[in-house]
């Protein structure tokens, strides 16, 4: 056992004692997914350092989150408004907070005043919401438009022939700022056939980018998460959410 007090850098506490073999398993999983990360960026072309990791801390448990960042985890993903603000208020912000989860109206003040980066705006109605919101705070939010994109029932966004339409809507608001995309493609038990939703993505998001639309600033195609990534960054993405890989199974009970 060893003691952690601080990341100096940004006075964040930690607990008192943490298990070396946590900590070692942490920061292995950190490791390993980054040279898989590195290898698929190389293989497409691209630069390791380009692709932005995001470690999916939803219900992970404070002292796992911390010892994610001591491996050098820098952007956490969550998808609870009140989950996060006990965590942020309790960690800080020595890394960068996205919310990857569906946005209710009613915990867009909050969410706002929390986050660096809002994944799943999927409407115009909810955007306009989040542009209200920042506006009362003197702030531009960030945002990803989220797609939708394998048309499912079950899932949250908008659809690829709306986009247009709501990206042109977006633009008139000026306190967000469009930084992208986002979708969850249907899971496939075989990565490789993900492979055309990815793909599709990335074809969306150029012909966007050529758009050339005020306050679009496609910089992020957030899609991939642990057991496809790979084939994400393949085919474009350039952010991808990884949770279970990293952290190992999710506790029912977040601290």
């Amino acid at each position: 056992m060893f003691t952690l007090l601080y990341l100096n850098k940004d006075n964040v506490l930690f607990p008192e004692s943490l298990s070396e073999e946590d900590m070692f398993i942490t920061k292995d999983n950190v490791n390993q997914i980054r040279k898989r990360i590195a290898s698929a960026a190389l293989k497409a072309g691209k630069l390791p350092e380009d692709i932005a990791l995001i470690g999916v801390s939803k219900k992970v448990d404070e002292d796992r989150i911390r010892q994610a960042i001591a491996a050098g985890v820098t952007i956490l993903g969550e998808n609870r408004v009140q989950e996060a603000k006990t965590k942020i208020e309790s960690i800080g912000k020595p890394v960068s907070w996205h919310f990857i989860g569906h946005l209710q109206s009613n915990k867009v003040k909050q969410a706002v005043s929390l986050f660096d980066l809002i994944q799943s705006v999927d409407s115009v109605a909810l955007a306009r919401e989040i542009d209200r919101r920042a506006e009362q705070i003197n702030k531009i939010m960030n945002i990803l438009v989220q797609l939708n994109i394998g048309q499912e029932t079950t899932k949250h966004g908008t659809t690829a022939d709306y986009v247009w339409t709501m990206l042109e809507q977006l633009a008139t608001l000026k306190h967000i700022s469009v930084q992208g995309l986002m979708a969850i493609p249907p899971y496939m038990q075989n990565p490789e056939d993900s492979r055309h939703y990815f793909s599709r993505m990335k074809e969306l998001f150029e012909q966007a980018k050529a758009k050339n639309l005020p306050r679009i600033n496609m910089q992020y195609l957030s899609m991939g998460m642990s057991h496809d990534f790979e084939v994400a960054i393949a085919e474009g993405a350039n952010m991808v959410r990884v949770g279970t890989a990293i952290f190992g199974e999710r506790m029912h009970n977040p601290s």
